[in-house]
């Protein structure tokens, strides 16, 4: 089993951020596009290979991102429509979670093997992400998912902040 850490963003699509080991040293880093549309964020590994992509689909009436890991089918996280709590679904053909990813304590599971557990700790007055990985030949993209449901966290408290001043 591996550990890695994500410390939770206010990710927007301009920021560069880490995520680390159980020592701390980095494995992975995420530079989002400023400028660029459709809005998107990439994942490199320790040499700067690029391992994935997350974009936010525009003109799109519900919220629509693409999880696209370069050695993997991609995945979408869809908003659905409801009136009160915000309800997101993920479209795969072979990835499953189970448990409740918004409030970041699920299992992501590839056909029927669990192949991660992640949980929300806090360490250092910050909330982090514990990304426990089972089957490290899924580590891209396990870790690629679990920055875009952060984005996702991250465009609702956006949301909600705008419509409650």
């Amino acid at each position: 089993m591996r550990t890695l850490f994500m410390k939770q963003k206010m990710l927007s699509f301009n920021e560069k951020f880490a995520i680390k080991d159980e020592d701390g040293s980095i494995i992975y880093r995420v530079h989002g596009s400023l400028f660029k549309s459709p809005k998107s964020f990439s994942m490199v590994d320790q040499n700067d290979e690029q391992i994935g992509t997350v974009t936010k689909e525009l003109f799109k009436l519900l919220p629509k991102f693409t999880v696209d890991v370069f050695d993997d089918s991609p995945i979408l996280i869809e908003k659905e429509f409801t009136f009160f709590k915000p309800k997101y679904r993920i479209k795969s053909e072979n990835i499953q979670i189970d448990g409740d990813w918004l409030d970041k304590n699920f299992d992501i599971y590839r056909g029927n093997k669990k192949i991660a557990h992640i949980s929300e700790k806090w360490l250092a007055m910050s909330s982090t992400y514990e990304i426990n990985i089972f089957d490290q030949s899924y580590e891209h993209l396990i870790v690629l998912l679990v920055a875009a449901i952060d984005f996702v966290h991250a465009e609702e408290r956006a949301a909600s902040s705008a419509s409650n001043p």
